[in-house]
């Protein structure tokens, strides 16, 4: 996943949000692994940032459940609790096919067009990881955006980013991983369709199936 797949818009993203997205995707595949330490000194060299834009981002990772900061102690990945992914599953449960039905209201043609492409890259999965959780985190966000509702995209995006860390940790033990990705070839074409109602039950369809692979996993 990188920072240019995740902006907003075609304009590159500011230091604060470039800083942000390389700690959050180093969180998320585990480079940073729960418990590590995130340390301003050696990150902003190796990442070539800012020390404001980092601290800015670790602020942001805090609000998001990936970074937690103690005072005198310093700041650290957090932890990851199997037992919360139950909890997120059930806010994922209930808005994840409501922002399919948005998207499918609100789509521009512009962005119709861009959920078509991602509709080809998830009937032509292979059996990479990285190359299945990319698809996976871009179907996911393009139709967050879609929705045009702000505050439904940031809320999505976080619980989608817990777990998706989850599944960066069980991805080895998960069976049909590339068939459950492949499901949003189907979503794809409710949303591009304008189907709300289809597009709601797929989604919501497609977060029990991880639910319950993630749950047989553990």
């Amino acid at each position: 996943m990188s920072a240019a797949v995740n902006s907003r818009s075609g304009d590159p993203p500011s230091q604060a949000e470039r800083a942000y997205l390389t700690l959050r995707d180093l969180i998320l595949t585990l480079q940073l692994p729960p418990g590590a330490p995130v340390q301003e000194e050696p990150l902003t060299t190796e990442l070539g940032i800012g020390r404001t834009p980092f601290r800015e981002a670790v602020k942001r990772l805090e609000s998001e459940s990936l970074v937690a900061i103690y005072p005198r102690r310093g700041s650290f990945v957090t932890e990851v609790n199997i037992t919360d992914h139950a909890l997120i599953a059930d806010v994922r449960r209930r808005l994840e096919g409501h922002a399919a039905r948005r998207a499918a209201e609100h789509a521009t043609e512009a962005e119709r067009a861009e959920l078509a492409g991602l509709r080809e890259l998830a009937e032509d999965l292979g059996g990479d990881q990285s190359v299945i959780i990319d698809v996976d985190a871009r179907v996911h966000r393009t139709i967050y955006r879609c929705t045009h509702n702000r505050y439904l995209e940031g809320t999505l995006g976080q619980y989608y980013n817990l777990a998706l860390r989850i599944w960066h940790l069980f991805f080895d033990r998960l069976p049909n991983v590339s068939e459950h990705v492949g499901e949003h070839a189907e979503l794809l074409k409710a949303v591009i369709a304008g189907d709300a109602d289809n597009a709601d039950r797929i989604a919501v369809v497609h977060v029990d199936h991880f639910e319950r692979a993630i749950r047989q996993a553990i």
